[in-house]
Parts: structure tokens; C-alpha cells; sequence
């Protein structure tokens, strides 16, 4: 499969706990921000990387699966930069007839005319990032919008028609107990998504929330904490209808999982498109420069924005076949594992962290607690 990420660089306002290569407008100069440090430039830069990764690879005749919106905040672009982008990726690649156009997007980043128009321009699947039903959980996490939103923009995005709406969960934020977890998935649950994603709060060095721990200010995340809201979750969206098909990413069917991200588990191809954005090809993966305004230079002036790259070695393709591959509820065939590895089995089995069924290897509740130590475990 050949997929397509575009990162949009852009946020309202940094998020505590957020590490990714973002940027609000007086990071970037605010209304003096140079070319492609501007969010009404920016779809120009991301087109000129378009163009460019098909002369890149000018013998690529897959069309493109996937194609997905991330950041960031994707819709604080206009509609008609995101649907021009898709249009693009078309038009230079081609786009298979049942491609999956994915955006992620704020519940306070959009409007039902935004969403209408997302749709009408070829996007059909959308992801909202709820993060809590709770207000004091979402004040501690910096997030702006007000949560009793996150029903109406579902329902606008029915409205609009979207094939697919997802919804994005946090959990173990410092001063969440358990009944506001509950609350939050239960608020989530009332939407009737057809996907939910739920992460634990991973507290990055260098981030805004690392200070605050390290100050005294908030408690430290509680791996025991972590685990009894898993459960939590994994039960309730089970009651509910949806099956887990990835550790932090439950589904109503087939149809609603994420195939975009289903192409990164099982190790299939992308170009990522914007600054930082990293890319893959068989074993090979690339990354972009990561300021905006370096990277629409470089492309401006006809250059690769590429800032590095490497060649995965045999050994490092396996371990992230393992790692990655295990994460999936369909599991991973036991032929991909080597003979060592397949004699830690019956171990690993008995400590009730994997099944063995026919010729494939799936993880338990326990292991999907545990999934990291289970891989490595089989490397050991």
C-alpha cells in the first residue's frame, strides 16, 4: 500500500504535554511570518513536496490508499487548502477509487460549513481530538475547546457525510481519577463513533508538563493508574460494539479502522509531506528539516527539504516487525519469528501475556498492558 501524510505545522496554542513539531503564529512572526512559516502560504510549500515526490519516484504506479492530515491542527488551514492538497496528491499520483482521506481536527477548529465543504472536496473520514469530557482534565492538558461540543461536531460530520468519524482519548493525566475517566469514555461512547483512539499521557522531556512535574506542581503518571483506565476502556467500547484491532485503537467493524495507520503497523509505504515529516520505502526512511520557513526554501529554490535518512539493516527490519506487528489483534504469523524467539512461546503463554492460535501469535489483555517488555522478551 502507498499512503500520504501531510503534516500541518499550525496550532492556536501549545499544548503542555505536546513534543511534536508544531508552532503557534507568534512562534513563527505572526502576521510578518515568512513564506511557508504562514499558514496562507503553507499549502503551496506542501504541493511543491507533492510535486516533487513524484519526480522522486517517477516509476511509481501504485495510486495512493491513504492519504491523512495531521499536527498540529490540520483544519486551521481553509477547507479549500486541504481539499486543494487531496486534489494534488490526485492528480500527480492518483488516488485509488477507495482511497481513505483522513483529516484530524479540534472540535473548536471547525464549523458544519467547514465540514461540509472537507467533505465535498474529497475527505471522508475525520478525527476529532476529544482528549476529555472533563474541564479540570482538560485545563491540565492546555486544551481550549469546551467539551459539550465534541457531540455537535460528530453530528455536523454526519451531516456532511463523512464515512467515518473518529475520536482521540488521553489517558492518566495528573488529578484524573478513575470515575473522570470513565466519564470521558462514557461521553465518548454517547457520540456512537465509529472509531475511538486512546493513548496514555506520555510525559516528554522538554515539554511545558515535564516542568511542571519535575517543579511538584502535578503528580508524576502512575503506570497502576494507566492500566486500571485501559481495562476500563477495553470493556466499555467492547460492550459497546467496538473490537480492538491495534493496542490504543478500538473499531466498530472492518471498515472503520484506520487503514492509513494500519500501512505504518504493518510496514508499508509513505511520504510524509511537510516540516519534519518522515517518510518510508522499503527500509528506507527519510525525514524533512523541521522549520517551516527552512522548509518552504528549499523547495522554493528546487531543493530536497530532506534533513536525513537511513537504511534499516535486516536485523532492525525484524525487530520492528515484531514490534509493531504485535500491536495488531490479528497478531503476528509465527514464521516471522526466529527460532529462539519461537522457543520463548510457551513462556510468554504461561504467563498468560500471548496465545498461540494455529500459526499466528496475539496478544492477552495482560499483554497488550505489557506489549513492550513482550517484545522484549521474544529478542532477549
Amino acid at each position: 500500500m502507498l499512503g500520504f501524510y501531510v503534516h500541518v505545522p499550525f496550532c492556536s496554542v501549545r499544548c503542555g504535554y505536546c513534543d511534536f513539531n508544531t508552532y503557534t503564529a507568534s512562534e513563527l512572526g505572526g502576521a510578518s511570518a515568512p513564506a511557508g512559516a504562514s499558514r496562507a502560504t503553507y499549502a503551496e510549500a506542501a504541493l511543491a513536496e507533492v510535486r516533487f515526490a513524484r519526480a522522486t519516484w517517477p516509476d511509481e504506479d501504485r495510486p495512493v490508499s491513504t492519504v491523512f492530515f495531521g499536527g498540529g491542527t490540520p483544519t486551521l488551514l481553509p477547507p479549500e487548502d486541504l481539499t486543494r492538497l487531496v486534489a494534488g496528491i490526485d492528480e500527480t499520483f492518483g488516488l485509488a477509487p477507495d482511497a481513505e482521506v483522513t483529516t484530524e481536527a479540534n472540535p473548536d477548529s471547525v464549523s458544519a460549513d467547514d465540514l461540509a465543504r472537507l467533505r465535498e472536496g474529497g475527505l471522508n473520514r475525520i478525527s476529532f481530538g476529544m482528549q476529555s469530557a472533563v474541564r479540570p482534565v482538560l485545563a491540565v492538558l492546555d486544551r481550549t475547546h469546551d467539551p459539550e461540543r465534541v457531540p455537535r461536531v460528530v453530528e455536523w460530520a454526519r451531516a456532511a457525510g463523512f464515512d467515518q468519524v473518529s475520536l482521540d482519548l488521553i489517558y492518566g493525566t495528573p488529578g484524573e481519577s478513575l470515575e473522570d475517566w470513565a466519564t470521558s469514555v462514557d461521553s465518548a461512547l454517547a457520540c456512537a463513533p465509529d472509531h475511538v483512539s486512546a493513548y496514555s499521557l506520555v510525559v516528554e522531556q522538554g515539554t511545558a508538563l515535564a516542568r511542571r512535574v519535575r517543579r511538584g506542581e502535578v503528580a508524576p503518571v502512575d503506570d497502576d493508574d494507566l492500566a486500571d483506565k485501559y481495562v476500563l476502556a477495553d470493556e466499555r467500547f467492547g460492550r459497546a460494539g467496538l473490537g480492538w484491532y491495534e493496542v490504543s485503537n478500538w473499531a466498530r467493524d472492518d471498515a472503520a479502522r484506520c487503514r492509513h495507520n494500519l500501512g505504518y503497523w504493518r510496514g508499508d509505504d509513505w511520504w510524509g509531506v511537510g516540516p519534519g515529516a518522515h517518510s518510508h520505502r522499503d527500509g528506507v526512511r527519510w525525514w524533512n528539516v523541521k522549520h517551516p520557513a527552512e522548509y518552504a526554501r528549499r523547495l522554493d529554490a528546487g531543493e530536497s527539504p530532506e534533513a536525513g535518512r537511513e537504511e534499516l539493516t535486516a536485523e532492525e527490519r525484524h525487530t520492528e516487525a515484531l514490534l509493531l506487528g504485535i500491536r495488531l489483534a490479528e497478531g503476528l504469523p509465527t514464521s516471522v519469528l526466529a527460532y529462539d524467539e519461537q522457543r520463548r512461546l510457551p513462556a510468554l503463554e504461561q504467563e498468560g501475556l500471548l496465545d498461540v492460535v494455529g500459526d499466528r501469535v496475539r496478544l492477552t489483555v495482560r499483554g497488550r498492558l505489557l506489549a513492550d517488555g513482550v517484545v522484549r522478551d521474544l529478542l532477549d
